[in-house]
């Protein structure tokens, strides 16, 4: 779909539409009562023929107005912390099985302004690269096994000071996932889907470790995403989803899947539920993330409900 160039770019030459666009609206932390705080996208492709295709993307994540303080509370400035990142690909099938994707990203990142305790800080700014496989293994009527391997966010370190030690890697990353459709008859059809992910970023040392920490920043990009697989900590970084989806006649869908993160790296556990319908050359989807645990386990997306509203160019 129009999202594929954000996931993974091999997919789009399999498409059955030649161009589609979409939008995404999420809210984020509404749980906390904020309502200036979200994340908007858009995103879409462009098939020149069967064989090869185009994508695009812009994301953009705006933090709200934040009343900046220092360590004992005073307070200092206000700010509005946004983020963006720019996106085009490129995506070819290889066969008639196979599909491969390479995307470039510009990413701002605007997170603090103005001179504090003598540092000025400034917009940091990425350039990162993707390269994507997806192997088509279904038959005819859609029934039969997808998968596919992505390597995300290889890109240059960010920093928000002119301060050169003070850089830092972005999360570049490794996913590995598969889905198995199970068509029962011309209008239903279940999918069933996993998903690994694992950071291609070294486990930083303590920040009381300072000599650690200096090593840790002097590492280049390309031998950080080979060490990010040593260590103890390492696998802990690995997330893994699931998820099951119905869909009707190619027009409705329900789904639902899970979401689980170490409780040392992150602790992100939750459920996933969501709808899709689509009617003529639109698209409609809805998902709600519901936190799991004990209740202590929070995410910026508790209880919120996302849409996103997709849009097919062709005529038919």
């Amino acid at each position: 779909d129009a999202y594929s160039g954000f996931w993974n770019l091999g997919k789009v030459p399999f498409s059955k539409t030649n161009t589609n666009i979409g939008v995404t609206y999420t809210p984020w932390l509404t749980d906390l009562g904020l309502n200036d705080v979200y994340l908007a996208s858009l995103a879409g492709y462009h098939k020149f023929d069967d064989i090869q295709a185009v994508t695009f993307g812009l994301r953009y994540f705006s933090l709200g107005s934040i009343q900046f303080t220092d360590a004992n509370g005073n307070q200092l400035n206000t700010f509005r912390p946004r983020e963006y990142a720019i996106d085009a690909g490129y995506t070819r099938k290889l066969s008639s099985k196979s599909g491969l994707g390479i995307g470039l990203h510009y990413i701002s990142s605007d997170l603090a302004g103005g001179t504090v305790n003598g540092v000025t800080y400034k917009k940091g700014t990425s350039f990162a690269g993707d390269i994507h496989y997806f192997h088509n293994g279904q038959k005819e009527n859609g029934q039969g096994l997808n998968w596919g391997v992505t390597l995300s966010n290889l890109g240059t370190k960010i920093s928000y000071t002119s301060d050169a030690s003070q850089e830092d890697f972005i999360p570049a990353n490794l996913g590995i996932g598969a889905t198995y459709t199970k068509v029962f008859d011309a209008d239903n059809k279940m999918a069933f889907s996993g998903e690994f992910n694992k950071l291609l970023v070294p486990t930083p040392p303590s920040v009381t470790d300072s000599a650690g920490l200096a090593d840790y920043r002097d590492e280049s990009v390309v031998s950080s995403w080979f060490s990010s697989f040593s260590g103890s900590q390492e696998l802990r970084e690995v997330t893994a989803a699931l998820g099951i989806e119905y869909t009707y006649k190619d027009q409705f869908s329900v789904r639902t899947g899970y979401f689980y993160e170490n409780p040392e790296k992150g602790n992100r556990q939750y459920f996933t539920f969501g709808a899709g319908l689509k009617y003529s050359q639109f698209g409609l989807d809805f998902s709600y993330l519901l936190p799991s645990g004990s209740g202590v386990n929070r995410n910026p997306l508790s209880n919120t409900l996302r849409f996103t509203l997709s849009y097919s160019l062709d005529k038919k």
